[in-house]
């Protein structure tokens, strides 16, 4: 063993003499360390860098107010690479080595089932900022992104309906992996429920950085033929851009075959000619366009934080909603350290129930005391000539999540609780 390995090793034991925990151990030091696990390259690094930017944002700002118990926040910043295995070892470093006290990071849900055995055997803490699946609660991991019935079920309700164009066939068109596979799963159940055929589904998926759509968008053309279609996208990262130039260069125009997007926001259009893709959808919980107080304040501190730090971007700053789910889940985690008077995991998590923060969406949004998933509002939005948002319908208020969607059969019984390990 060499020297370091030495002292690493005498310093655990004395730790362990002392009855210290490795998170404990954090309250003896002069900052809070926070670690950031987003993909800064690969397929992902389109959507995830600004995250981490986000987060960085936050800290700055708390550094600014004090802290977090009278101590700065030191960030640790990771950059898995869009490489599913490496986020769970960086997730053991982080946590290992690094000795953070929380995580905020993945995208996919591929890299969130990575991340999980490794935060629940070690006791971290995650907070995962983007929509998903659902089907899945741990106590170590607090989701501030959208469960299916706070945006994909209401995504498709709006569709069926006269206002979405009364479509009566699907498309479920997504990325081959765990979140879009399950959501369709639970969207073909939700759709035979409301007497939808089997033969008016047609489920496609493609692979991670796939570029070439145009036999898949002559087939949804064709497809469409059969009456009137909508597409149901959970393309994820790079991809889009291909997905969105190809169903312009078809014309395939919003009034014939509306696509609505579950992981396409304002900066996955950026790179995008937006004026052929004018009327297709986006379901969110959040979109920049929403004109509210809260908002005016998120974009604003975004745009100045862009310009000072020189952000890729920053000449046009855009703000999106996993952004606005990263910010609140960092604030909640700060109220809760406070509440709890420590960084202590179990401690944190008993003080997260029931957290509430003025989201930039303009409501207030609170994590729910039991099932570890925020109350949001629902939003869709047309995308406009600009890249940016016309939300044209909204719940009336924050939805509860449910994390077992009632569509899965078997799902009534499961607890709407973490459980214990």
């Amino acid at each position: 063993m060499n020297r370091r390995g030495s002292l690493k090793t005498l310093s655990a034991s004395i730790a362990l003499g002392l009855g210290l925990t490795g998170v404990t151990a954090v309250h003896a030091a002069d900052t809070i360390k926070v670690g950031i696990l987003h993909s800064l390259s690969g397929t992902m690094a389109i959507s995830e860098t600004v995250l981490k930017d986000t987060v960085l944002m936050a800290i700055e700002e708390i550094n600014a107010k004090g802290g977090v118990m009278g101590k700065k926040l030191e960030p640790v910043v990771v950059d898995p690479a869009s490489n599913w295995p490496l986020f769970a070892e960086k997730t053991k470093q982080l946590l290992g080595q690094d000795k953070v006290s929380v995580i905020f990071g993945c995208w996919t849900s591929v890299s969130r089932k990575s991340v999980l055995p490794v935060v629940e055997e070690m006791n971290g803490l995650l907070f995962y900022p983007v929509q998903y699946e659902g089907e899945e609660l741990s106590k170590n991991v607090f989701y501030t992104g959208a469960a299916p019935n706070q945006q994909a079920i209401p995504a498709v309700d709006y569709l069926m309906s006269k206002d979405g164009g009364a479509a009566k066939r699907w498309v479920l068109l997504g990325t081959d992996y765990v979140y879009p596979r399950t959501t369709n799963k639970i969207l073909r159940a939700y759709l035979k429920s409301k007497g939808v055929k089997d033969t008016d589904i047609d489920e496609k998926y493609t692979p991670f950085g796939h570029s070439d759509y145009q036999t898949i968008v002559a087939d949804i053309k064709k497809f469409s033929a059969g009456g009137k279609t909508a597409v149901v996208s959970t393309i994820n990262g790079d991809s889009n851009v291909p997905f969105y130039k190809e169903l312009g260069n078809a014309g395939l125009k919003a009034k014939d075959v509306p696509v609505v997007a579950f992981s396409v926001g304002e900066e996955e259009l950026r790179g995008v000619d937006t004026k052929p893709l004018v009327g297709h959808l986006a379901a969110w919980n959040y979109f920049m366009s929403i004109k509210n107080p809260a908002n005016a304040a998120f974009t604003k501190k975004w745009a100045d934080y862009s310009k000072a730090k020189k952000l890729p971007g920053a000449d046009k700053p855009l703000t999106n909603d996993p952004m606005e789910a990263t910010y609140i889940g960092i604030h909640m985690w700060k109220q809760a350290v406070e509440k709890a008077k420590s960084t202590d995991t179990d401690k944190v998590i008993a003080a997260m129930a029931g957290q509430t923060f003025t989201a930039p969406s303009g409501i207030t949004s609170k994590m729910d005391e039991k099932n570890h998933h925020l109350h949001k509002s629902v939003f869709i939005g047309e995308i406009k000539a600009d890249g940016q948002f016309n939300v044209v319908w909204k719940t009336p208020g924050p939805v509860k999540a449910k994390p077992w969607s009632p569509y899965i059969a078997g799902n009534d019984v499961k607890p709407d609780e973490p459980v214990k390990k």
